[in-house]
C-alpha cells in the first residue's frame, strides 16, 4: 500500500481546514472534468470514531465546502458529491490511517498471507500499529508496514 501524503492532492489544505473548522476530518478529495463541469467527490469523517457520519453532517459540510471550492476554482459550473467513509470503505492511500485512529481496520498482510484486524493506534509514513486480541484472548500492539499491505478496509462490527 502505499502512502501519499494527502497535503498533496490539489487543493486538500484549503478544503480540510473548511471541514475542520466544522468538526469533521477530510478524507478524499477528487476533482475531475466532465465537459465544461468539474465533478468534485468529497469524503468526510468525524474526529470521534466511535461516531457515524449522517447525512445531516453530510448536509452540513456540503453547504459551506461548495462555495469555498467555487471560490478556489473560480467556477460555478461545478457538480460535488460529499459522502462518509461507509461502514465497509476500502482503505485507498495509507495516510488515510492517521484519521481513522480508533477505528476497527483489518489488513490484508502479505507477510502472513491472512487479514489482521484491530483498532487503530497509531500510524506513520512507513507503517501501522493495531491493537489486535490473540487467540487467547491476550491484547498487544501489531506494527505492519505499508509496504507489507495488498489491501486494507474498516472492520463492520
Amino acid at each position: 500500500m502505499e502512502y501519499i501524503p494527502l497535503s498533496s492532492y490539489p487543493h486538500y489544505d484549503e478544503c480540510e481546514e473548511v471541514a475542520a473548522s466544522l468538526g469533521y476530518r477530510l478524507v478524499e478529495l477528487k476533482f475531475s472534468k466532465q465537459g465544461s463541469t468539474t465533478h468534485i467527490l468529497a469524503v468526510i469523517t468525524g474526529t470521534d470514531p466511535s461516531v457515524n457520519i449522517g447525512v445531516n453532517d453530510c448536509s452540513k459540510v456540503h453547504r459551506v465546502l461548495l462555495p469555498k471550492i467555487e471560490e478556489i476554482l473560480g467556477t460555478e459550473d461545478t457538480y460535488m458529491e460529499l459522502t462518509s467513509p461507509g461502514m465497509e470503505r476500502n482503505i485507498k492511500n495509507a495516510a488515510e490511517f492517521a484519521l481513522f485512529t480508533g477505528r476497527q481496520v483489518r489488513v490484508w498482510d502479505k507477510t502472513v498471507t491472512d487479514w489482521v484486524g484491530g483498532k487503530v493506534l497509531s500510524s506513520d509514513q512507513s507503517s501501522i500499529t493495531l491493537e489486535v486480541k490473540g487467540e487467547d484472548g491476550a491484547v498487544e500492539a501489531k506494527t505492519v508496514l505499508y509496504a507489507d499491505i495488498a489491501k486494507a478496509k474498516f472492520i463492520h462490527l
